[in-house]
């Protein structure tokens, strides 16, 4: 009976530092895996608050100022090549919603966009490429959801990326880059915001 009791015993020891040295593990490797989630933030505008007057489109009938915002983001996962970001509307009735900032080829080095980068005239970066909009146009196109319309969201993505260039230029449009963005997409962040006109 005494050995029975010895071999239990010892088996409970090994059972319990066998538990340790798994909690040891979860300890230094847990931390390190959540702070590197993919996350997307900005300076200029609040997750789940309002577009302000600043980044509404002028034309169209509204009168924005057509100023993009300050975007930055971290955690990207080992093997980031580059970046894209895009800005969708999925509440445009269109179907398909409505594209209106779409920017690749971003260097894996830049891990944030200055408010106003969205202006193709202010030499955003010299890698990058900002290609046409559902408005027909490079660059920055701000909201201008239909009058009546309620709020619409406004999803602004970051996809980090497995090349460090896409095949594409200044013309092509939307959801072609959307195409391989997804072809060669790591991660995704988001951030989202909304906007109406009465």
């Amino acid at each position: 009976m005494k050995r029975n009791s010895g071999a239990a015993d010892a088996s409970g020891n090994v059972a319990a530092k066998l538990v340790a040295a798994l909690l040891l593990v979860a300890g230094v490797f847990l931390p390190a895996m959540a702070s590197a989630e993919f996350t997307v933030s900005s300076s200029t505008l609040e997750t789940g608050g309002r577009l302000k007057a600043a980044q509404v489109y002028y034309g169209f009938g509204c009168s924005g100022e057509n100023i993009s915002p300050q975007l930055s983001w971290q955690g990207a996962p080992e093997g980031t090549k580059s970046y894209a970001v895009v800005m969708h509307d999925p509440d445009a009735p269109t179907g398909s919603g409505w594209w209106h900032w779409v920017v690749f080829n971003i260097p894996a080095s830049v891990t944030e966009l200055p408010e106003g980068a969205g202006d193709p005239k202010s030499g955003l970066i010299p890698e990058a490429i900002q290609s046409r909009t559902d408005f027909g146009s490079p660059g920055y196109g701000g909201a201008c959801p239909p009058q009546g319309h309620g709020d619409h969201r406004y999803q602004f993505k970051v996809f980090a990326l497995k090349v460090e260039q896409l095949p594409l230029d200044e013309n092509s449009p939307a959801a072609m880059v959307g195409y391989y963005i997804n072809a060669n997409k790591l991660a995704e962040a988001q951030l989202e915001v909304k906007y109406g006109r009465e």
